[in-house]
């Protein structure tokens, strides 16, 4: 370095000697000089630290809105209109009834605007044409706890043209008499089919009077389905049969069969499911149930309000006074 003059008499000495060509194809180490081989290193780091700041803000931008997508909390974000696409319909016609089932079925589950229309247009001619695969099976179980009751019936209509059976009055008839000769099997696929068929519009006083006869058979198996078949006929008269089944009924299985028909499962609307408030209520407060079903009143009354309140009969009384139960 000339020190007079106080400039660097070669290009290492500024930031310390960085090695010569000889050491590097020595394989010897490097050796840094003072601070400055630290100032070089900070500089390059500090200019890679700085790229996503130079955009002005732009990346920060752009990764808030990709990670607000990202997140699962706070309220639902659409991907896109909930309509059931032109160009799936367009192309409908030319799937076979599987595909078609199965597409329409997924779009009513996911509440896309037109799949029911869909559904309710094309379903007598899938009737016998549809094979119960996995997928199909799948889709009606989902769609039959969907929280919408036009997507429930949307499964059943789908169900019925799965299992062949034709809407007519000759079909429940048919249906009665295996489910009073048949063997255990066939007679518990009746009893469900016939509460498909009744609330459907198909005979439903006919199949709610046989239905309600049947509450009593000695097999719990029975009676299990017999609670099915009223759940999902869902008219006002399966609600005290189905209430009384729930209050007295030996089989602990068919009890909660019961409460989950009553307070969430089935076809009964929200409506007719907030009428039966001051009779779960009684069984609140009701000495001769036994702990277990206590509970499920407690559940019951928990799915039908929304309400989160303990297991305590006053507290819910007390809500009841002063709400109306709304």
């Amino acid at each position: 370095m000339d020190t007079e003059n106080g400039q660097a008499s070669d290009s290492n000495s500024e930031f310390g000697s960085l090695g010569s060509d000889s050491d590097l194809q020595a394989g010897k180490p490097i050796q840094p000089q003072s601070g400055r081989w630290r100032m070089l290193v900070a500089l390059l780091a500090g200019a890679v630290l700085a790229v996503p700041f130079v955009a002005t803000g732009t990346a920060r931008a752009a990764w808030t809105e990709i990670s607000q997508f990202l997140t699962l909390q706070g309220k639902p974000k659409p991907a896109s209109p909930a309509i059931l696409s032109e160009h799936e319909v367009e192309h409908l016609d030319s799937e076979d009834p599987q595909a078609q089932a199965q597409l329409l079925l997924e779009r009513a589950i996911n509440h896309y605007q037109g799949a029911s229309d869909q559904i309710a247009t094309r379903v007598d001619s899938w009737r016998g044409k549809l094979k119960r695969t996995p997928q199909l099976e799948s889709l009606i179980t989902t769609a039959l706890n969907a929280n919408d009751l036009r997507v429930r019936a949307a499964a059943i209509e789908v169900d019925l043209a799965a299992l062949g059976q034709a809407k007519t009055p000759d079909s429940v008839e048919r249906l009665i008499q295996q489910a009073e000769s048949g063997e255990q099997s066939q007679r518990i696929w009746a009893l469900w089919t016939m509460g498909l068929l009744g609330n459907r519009g198909v005979a439903p006083d006919r199949v709610s009077q046989f239905l309600i006869t049947q509450l009593h058979d000695p097999n719990q198996d029975v009676r299990y389905w017999v609670v099915e078949g009223l759940a999902y006929l869902g008219t006002n008269d399966t609600i005290e049969p189905l209430l009384q089944t729930f209050h007295d009924d030996p089989s602990p299985t068919v009890r909660e069969r019961a409460a989950c028909g009553l307070a969430q499962s089935g076809m009964l609307s929200q409506e007719q499911r907030l009428t039966l408030v001051p009779r779960l209520l009684d069984f609140a407060d009701d000495a001769s149930l036994d702990a277990q079903t206590h509970t499920w009143v407690y559940q019951a009354l928990r799915d039908i309000t929304a309400q989160n309140l303990p297991n305590d009969p006053a507290a819910w009384r007390n809500w009841y006074n002063s709400t109306g139960g709304h």
